[in-house]
């Protein structure tokens, strides 16, 4: 505990780090991402103060919990959360390729993932302070709207009903982003909505509050009023004629990597997949991030017509726990909209290779992919993003193991998904209710990969 505190106290931004970014050759792309709308997407940064090359494998990281590590190097390593050079890093390079995005939207997670006696209520708002003064470092002028993580709270996970310690530091914290009506939302329950421009609405939801390991809120139906909150909110929007894009750190529907399971209880996903569905005409797009993947959902209505897309944005942090076979490379990203109706139009991805960054001590971050290039589809939107998926359940697609390199941000292209392993990572893009969830897997288990919309 104290040396955590000490490095939190020490590990402020002391020193711009310099980023080589790899070009993007063609002058169109450039142009193309120089007069778009855009906006910048940031999840999970999981900054681990503790982190320091070592002799010892075992006492690189605090958030290794002992592991030794494989590689570790100045922008880390795949068993470590990440050190202050690699955040630092993400930001210059978001900083060098675009000096006119419209905002950024950070998706939570800031402390790392160590033991629950490391850390206390305080050290985890002075990494969020951190976190929150060294954004604004990079950018002073630029509006960022944040979404709480899990891990924004202490004891990791239980994030209450009514307003605390840490609910009232973040509202303070990010004052100079948000109007004191979002505020006011913020401090006593974690989320909020503001108006980001004319006719576009942020709602900023409280996930967590539905997480599963969260024992406060285990027996509540409506824990913190967020649910009629929310109701009350797009209801409004709606008679107000203005679009919205919500953004939270839990996603709904099922997890991409295990067979039926919801992050969050599943009758909280039930619910809030009725409630999207119910204003999906309003909703112009999701943003979550959590699973420190790059996923893609597609709400569908009770007919089976695609009405939302939904994103998972990969994490920065690019730990792994022991077991799992991949990680993913750091990442961020950068949505284009039409600044009419603000529907979404492309997703340009970043990443940074780790080990190459290490063996180079330089962080060289690239454009891995644009969406609509990589596969071929015309814009983002919810029919674009179904029909894309619906290529994914052919045999053999060369789009979903595309898809797939992307989930892992490029970590190990040899790694393939199938059998098992695509029938979850295909039915959690479509299907986001229990009822058309579980058929889909039912139909993968004894008829392939034809999961067509249920109607």
């Amino acid at each position: 505990m104290e040396l955590l505190l000490l490095l939190l106290c020490l590990s402020g931004p002391l020193f711009y780090q310099l980023v080589c970014s790899a070009p993007i050759k063609e002058s169109i792309r450039e142009r193309h991402l120089q007069e778009g709308s855009k906006f910048w997407h940031l999840s999970d940064l999981h900054f681990d103060p503790t982190y320091h090359v070592n002799k010892d494998p075992t006492k690189v990281c605090f958030s290794s919990k002992g592991v030794p590590v494989t590689d570790p190097g100045l922008f880390g390593d795949f068993m470590c959360d990440s050190p202050y050079q690699l955040i630092q890093s993400a930001f210059s390079h978001m900083k060098h390729v675009d000096q006119q995005p419209d905002f950024i939207i950070w998706t939570g997670d800031s402390p790392p993932h160590v033991p629950v006696n490391e850390l206390s209520t305080e050290a985890v708002i002075s990494v969020i302070s951190n976190m929150t003064h060294t954004l604004r470092q990079f950018f002073p002028e630029l509006p960022v709207y944040p979404a709480l993580g899990n891990h924004d709270y202490w004891p990791q996970d239980q994030l209450p009903v009514k307003t605390s310690t840490v609910y009232q530091a973040v509202a303070k914290l990010w004052t100079p982003w948000l109007s004191p009506e979002a505020l006011a939302t913020l401090q006593e329950g974690g989320f909020y909505s503001q108006l980001i421009k004319p006719g576009l609405r942020l709602v900023s939801l409280n996930t967590n509050l539905y997480y599963t390991p969260n024992k406060v809120t285990e027996n509540m139906t409506d824990p913190a009023g967020q649910f009629k909150w929310l109701q009350d909110t797009l209801e409004l929007s709606k008679q107000s004629m203005e679009k919205v894009y919500v953004i939270a750190h839990v996603p709904i529907g099922y997890l991409p990597y295990a067979k039926n399971t919801t992050a969050m209880w599943e009758h909280h996903n039930e619910k809030l997949v009725d409630i999207f569905r119910s204003y999906s005409d309003i909703i112009q797009g999701h943003f979550y991030g959590h699973t420190h993947r790059d996923s893609i959902m597609v709400l569908l209505d009770r007919q089976g017509m695609p009405v939302n897309s939904i994103f998972v944005a990969p994490a920065v942090t690019p730990i792994k726990s022991p077991l799992e076979p991949y990680s993913n490379n750091p990442a961020v990203r950068m949505y284009l909209y039409n600044p009419q109706d603000y529907s979404l139009q492309d997703l340009w991805q970043y990443y940074l290779n780790l080990t190459e960054a290490n063996k180079k001590e330089m962080p060289i971050w690239s454009l891995e992919y644009i969406m609509t290039e990589a596969f071929g589809i015309k814009d983002i939107q919810p029919q674009s993003l179904h029909e894309l998926a619906l290529t994914f359940e052919m045999p053999q697609s060369k789009a979903f193991q595309k898809y797939f390199t992307y989930f892992m941000v490029s970590y190990n292209e040899t790694i393939t998904c199938e059998d098992d392993c695509k029938m979850v990572q295909v039915c959690s893009v479509h299907f986001l209710d229990r009822e058309s969830y579980s058929w889909c897997i039912k139909k993968g288990s004894t008829g392939g990969y034809h999961f067509r919309a249920k109607n």
